[in-house]
């Protein structure tokens, strides 16, 4: 077997481009690695150890109360009282270390009897089997307090995806989800294509102006315009007797905050095509509607796909637009807006936080690697046949 030597010959540019898409890479996966493992584990996990020692298991300190001295019995000169640190919540895992005081929880080994003052000796196992010994008897009924540091093994659940999954009104809020992201993502590519057709190859008064227009539009943001589109499309709706929260409004809705970039990306592609194709096709007596889509259109399929993964990711993601367009009853509730619902008053629930997200982006998943395959399709492969 030979090598191929130049293989090895990696210039600087191209050790500097590896290393940054490596990095690229890095930067990308660690938090998705994270959010995926936090997912996977319990919510009493969460709350005391990063992700990163899921692997390598989790100490967590907690304050338990021994038996109380009723329970105590005479061994010799001494009482002991004999039980276990897990008796009431059960086996939590393996003691690590134990303290009598908060400030310090580990002041002890585990195996080994100590002296925490007053006559008494504690001695408490890995397993959480201990023996409390005093030289009097035991005057505390209620017991004594003490903390323990345990150890706990990785574990892992998929009790945070079912949550998900089965949470009342998810089906109908994935369905919804579906209802309101396919058209609003097919509407503005199909009038985004026609705009920047015109506004490439078509000569009228003021194209100038409606490109500068339509580049100005971009950078509003969408909470301005929220309202006030809100308004408008109301006073429309009562006028013609429509309702104003209705799938055809967030459509409209979505479509505006769309056309804006979904112009400017297209007619930016279309217009750097081949200028021959496009005079020869007119000559030939082809009209522009022709043109568009027998030429342009299949040209185009790149920046199509590009601007529908873009769009279908903003869409399916969006909460505010759908729940002022469309609004919060539990038949019109979209996918996002349901896993809100879920995390509660505070959103402190993490488990259902990251298990939400891993299912939110299946969809997204789906539709991306479905299209991906024309991002690397060549500009102008299979077009111009040389004769």
């Amino acid at each position: 077997m030979t090598f191929d030597r130049s293989f090895f010959r990696i210039g600087p540019a191209r050790l500097f481009v590896h290393a940054m898409v490596l990095l690229i890479v890095i930067v990308w996966l660690v938090p998705t690695l994270g959010i995926f493992v936090t997912a996977l584990r319990d919510k009493d996990q969460i709350t005391v150890s990063g992700w990163w020692t899921a692997f390598s298991g989790s100490t967590q300190t907690t304050a338990v109360r021994l038996d109380g001295g009723d329970k105590a019995q005479p061994d010799g000169p001494n009482y002991v009282i004999s039980g276990s640190v897990f008796a009431a919540a059960g086996s939590l895992g393996k003691v690590s270390a134990f303290g009598v005081k908060a400030q310090d929880p580990s002041a002890f080994k585990v195996g080994e009897p100590a002296e925490i003052g007053n006559g008494e000796t504690l001695l408490i196992n890995t397993d959480g089997s201990y023996k409390y010994t005093k030289n009097t008897a035991f005057d505390d009924t209620r017991g004594k307090r003490i903390y323990i540091s345990v150890a706990s093994p990785p574990a892992f659940t998929l009790q945070n995806f079912k949550t998900v999954v089965t949470g009342e009104g998810i089906g109908q809020s994935f369905i919804n989800s579906l209802t309101v992201t396919i058209p609003a993502t097919i509407i503005p590519i199909l009038i985004a294509a026609f705009a920047a057709y015109a506004l490439a190859w078509m000569e009228f008064p003021g194209r100038s102006l409606m490109i500068a227009l339509v580049v100005g539009l971009i950078v509003v943001p969408l909470q301005m315009s929220l309202i006030p589109l809100l308004r408008l499309y109301n006073e429309i709706g009562s006028f013609l007797g429509v309702p104003s929260k209705t799938y055809p409004g967030i459509w409209l809705a979505h479509t505006a905050f769309g056309m804006p970039l979904a112009i400017y990306l297209l007619r930016n592609y279309i217009a750097g095509l081949p200028k021959e194709i496009i005079e020869s096709a007119r000559v030939d007596g082809a009209s522009d509607f022709d043109i568009f889509v027998k030429i342009i259109l299949p040209l185009s399929f790149p920046a199509l796909a590009s601007f529908a993964i873009f769009q279908f990711l903003w869409v399916w993601n969006d909460l505010l637009i759908a729940m002022v367009f469309l609004g919060t009853g539990k038949e019109e509730l979209v996918l996002t807006g349901s896993l809100n619902a879920l995390l509660g008053s505070r959103g402190g629930n993490w488990e259902i936080l990251t298990a939400s997200a891993f299912v939110t982006i299946i969809v997204p998943l789906l539709v991306f690697f479905g299209l991906q395959r024309y991002l690397v399709r060549g500009l102008l492969a299979g077009s111009v046949k040389g004769g």
